[in-house]
């Protein structure tokens, strides 16, 4: 295990606390998946890589993480309460399709969508669908424990008695009272006994195409039952760390620790994290919203709000240069300095990658390593463990322009901690060398360059000139020195 301590925020306690598992060295992480009736969109992507990165650094400090990311494909309704159509069936409607026919094609593209930025599968991921049984079977705990009731074929979760046993709206701070004096009646709820009770179970209408029958009715299962049912399942009654976007904490999350405390008489989460939200002038990015851009649009570039497409890396590095827990407002000026900077640092790992040790070293580089851990530790602070990476691209860069030095220890230590934090933590790619070929693209112009050196020795200086001029034009630029040479990719400035 590392002896790195880390630090999380938990919205429980609205504070800062360090992280001890349950049952070290294991981690149960549970987040809350997409529901799958449209393309994945940029507020989609910042709960990927948040979570993303929280799971590449806790399998670096040695733990061993099962990571749980649902998907949403039954019970979802348009108004996220109990009213209004289902949204995949809604879709699956408009569309002439069978419901999983939807929930099959936009679960594929998510995927896709996911392995473009580089966000690492989950350990188990779980649909809705495929869990009625246990969602039932949470349903009748809560039933037994006398927290819901049966109305019309329905079941609800009985609120207002909760509230009397049980504190209600820890993550948020909404009080019953409040939830009182805000909740209006909606068409067709009559059959509840307070307008802010919410369903469990949903007695299906003869239009309604996703059912399957229960003790109680033939019916599908209310939205926030799925991850009650589906965490416990595979992480057990108590497990460490749920997540999951800012505009879950309520009313869903809240709905989670009523249920899983009313089903099994405790809370199941130890630690609650929110990643906060991506914004458009202002205002929440959303589909419900209608001002959102899929990631697709931003990978093609195909959408009134966009100036030019941006790759998948410049989205990844644009969501992880904010801290998680701070929204960012898009805009293609954002973007474009996202860009910028993802360049001009994998621009500087292959620069560290073609520097020669000296006896000596000039940078001063005490700590820089251990830095890099502590801001990662400290909450996941990504925005400043890249502030100190650009950093040490100054002596990077002083280096290999002769202004500087780096010793053998300092190069070990500097290639060790860009490729950790770089490649294997902040999970970056460049893209510029390739997934794949990177390492033998480096091999090859370095092979060329040999032969160059030779020609040159035997004073052929046509071949030497032919190399040179082919390299420029594939846009790698050579700086010669008395004993060889220096090569960089050209960026997309020059």
């Amino acid at each position: 295990m590392s002896p790195h301590k880390l630090y999380l925020y938990n919205s429980l306690s609205r504070q800062k606390e360090v992280f001890e598992p349950i049952h070290p060295p294991h981690v149960g992480l549970y987040v809350c998946g997409p529901t799958v009736y449209g393309d994945a969109h940029l507020g989609h992507a910042r709960p990927a890589i948040t979570f993303d990165l929280l799971f590449r650094m806790l399998g670096h400090l040695g733990y061993k993480v099962r990571y749980v990311r649902n998907i949403t494909d039954v019970g979802h309704l348009e108004n996220d309460a109990d009213a209004g159509e289902d949204k995949i069936a809604k879709k699956a409607r408009l569309e002439q399709l069978e419901p999983m026919e939807v929930v099959q094609h936009f679960t594929t593209r998510y995927h896709q969508n996911m392995q473009d930025l580089n966000v690492l599968p989950p350990s188990i991921e779980p649909r809705a669908s495929g869990h009625i049984m246990e969602q039932q079977q949470v349903i009748q705990r809560i039933l037994d424990a006398g927290y819901a009731y049966v109305s019309n074929g329905s079941v609800y979760f009985d609120l207002a008695l909760y509230a009397q046993n049980h504190p209600y709206g820890k993550l948020s701070g909404r009080v019953l009272d409040d939830l009182m004096a805000t909740t209006r009646e909606l068409d067709g709820q009559e059959e509840k006994r307070h307008p802010f009770d919410f369903a469990l179970w949903k007695k299906a209408m003869p239009e309604h195409i996703m059912r399957w029958p229960s003790p109680w009715s033939e019916g599908f299962p209310g939205w926030h039952l799925e991850c009650t049912a589906m965490s416990t399942k595979y992480l057990g009654e108590m497990f460490d760390i749920h997540g999951g976007g800012m505009d879950l904490l309520f009313p869903h999350h809240e709905c989670e620790i009523a249920q899983s405390t009313a089903a099994l008489g405790k809370e199941s989460v130890r630690y609650w994290m929110h990643n906060n939200m991506i914004t458009i002038n202002g205002q929440k990015m959303g589909k419900s919203l209608g001002n959102f851009i899929t990631l697709e649009e931003l990978f093609t570039g195909k959408h009134p709000l966009l100036e030019k497409a941006y790759s998948p890396m410049a989205i990844r590095f644009f969501i992880l240069q904010a801290h998680y827990r701070s929204t960012v407002d898009f805009s293609n000026e954002a973007l474009q300095a996202s860009e910028k900077g993802l360049t001009r640092l994998m621009e500087g790992i292959r620069t560290l990658n073609r520097i020669t040790p000296s006896a000596t070293g000039t940078a001063a580089l005490e700590g820089f390593e251990s830095d890099c851990y502590q801001a990662l530790c400290d909450d996941l602070n990504s925005p400043v463990v890249i502030a100190l990476l650009f950093d040490g691209l100054r002596h990077i860069n002083a280096a290999f322009n002769g202004q500087g030095s780096l010793s053998a220890s300092d190069l070990e230590m500097l290639r060790r901690v860009y490729h950790t934090f770089v490649f294997d933590i902040l999970g970056l790619r460049d893209e510029q060398a390739g997934d794949n070929h990177g390492e033998l693209l480096e091999y090859l112009i370095g092979y060329l360059l040999d032969i160059r050196q030779e020609a040159k020795a035997a004073k052929d200086y046509a071949t030497s000139d032919k190399i040179r001029k082919k390299l420029s034009e594939l846009g790698v630029d050579i700086k010669d020195r008395k004993d060889g040479a220096d090569w960089s990719f050209r960026s997309a400035a020059q």
